[in-house]
């Protein structure tokens, strides 16, 4: 992707080495850090600790993922659970770093992008905050750690992502290349989308309602059509000459990475199709690339068209 020189959106708020608090593990040894208070007396018991751990796998034990109800739409089933570790944490890095420069770039585009489909239909596009972080963070849909992976919070109209996810999609996802992690940006974006035009506020009220097998098939349709909205910013982003070859063969191979299907089985050793909710890799790889083909809203339906 030739990103550099472009123009960086104003909308990143770098809030790396920021955090506090505690990492819960997920999918695989990881590390529990009991945080120590500051000036204001903060901090957690280390009762309270057990306590929400063992809620934590509690919950998960029966098909629940806390982090995923709070961020309320990330890119990675289950929330990203590979992630185990920052050891980035609390270091915080240069506001003028080279990732931050790109993802201001993606964004931008994205706001570029977005705002034209909008004004198009007689809309205005508000555009949403991306929140840079490591290890932990607090939002308008509650505390995460960077185990939660990307994540989109409806509450504060927020794109929440720490970097070092990137490393891990190139490490244990085998997912390399700067479009896989535009694909990253854009498919939270696409939640924001969602939100602006109440798709995401409809899907949170009715699944209040549904019995959890119900409210996974929804969410898996919610999820593709996010990513059918970023396969329509690849194609508006193509058209401007600044892909290069082999980009949205690196997008689609995420996507094939992290499906349901895919990550299960990796972790796992088999799958269990009754929990997806955020689709398979086929299902992720043919909504990408149908958005990407036609560059219309009109064809990201996944609601009313087979999934």
């Amino acid at each position: 992707m030739l990103w550099k020189g472009r123009r960086q959106s104003d909308n990143v708020e770098d809030q790396r080495g920021q955090g506090g608090g505690f990492n819960l593990p997920r999918g695989g040894p990881g590390r529990l850090r009991i945080p120590i208070g500051g000036r204001s007396g903060g901090g957690m018991s280390l009762s309270t600790i057990i306590i929400l751990v063992v809620l934590y796998f509690g919950l998960k034990a029966i098909g629940i993922d806390p982090l995923q109800i709070l961020a309320g739409g990330g890119l990675v089933p289950g929330g990203g659970g590979q992630i185990t570790d920052n050891s980035g944490e609390g270091t915080g890095a240069p506001a003028s770093d080279e990732m931050k420069q790109f993802v201001s770039t993606v964004l931008a585009e994205t706001e570029d992008t977005w705002t034209g489909i909008f004004q198009a239909e007689g809309l205005s596009y508000e555009d949403p905050k991306l929140v840079l972080f490591s290890g932990q963070i607090r939002s308008a849909c509650g505390f995460a750690s960077s185990a939660a992976g990307p994540f989109y919070c409806p509450g504060d109209r927020k794109v929440y992502l720490d970097t070092t996810f990137f490393q891990q999609l190139d490490q244990q996802f085998g997912a390399s290349g700067d479009f896989a992690q535009a694909y990253v940006i854009a498919h939270e974006v696409g939640h924001h989308v969602q939100n602006l035009t109440g798709i995401l506020p409809k899907f949170n009220q009715m699944r209040q309602q549904m019995g959890e097998a119900e409210a996974n098939h929804m969410s898996v349709q919610v999820e593709l059509q996010a990513d059918c909205f970023a396969g329509v910013w690849a194609h508006f982003t193509g058209q401007k000459g600044i892909l290069e070859q082999g980009d949205m063969d690196e997008a689609l191979n995420a996507a094939q990475q992290i499906g349901d299907d895919t990550m299960q089985k990796k972790m796992q050793g088999y799958v269990v199709p009754e929990s997806f909710n955020h689709g398979t890799s086929q299902q992720r790889q043919t909504w990408l690339a149908r958005g990407y083909k036609s560059g219309k809203l009109s064809d990201c339906d996944t609601f009313n068209t087979p999934i």
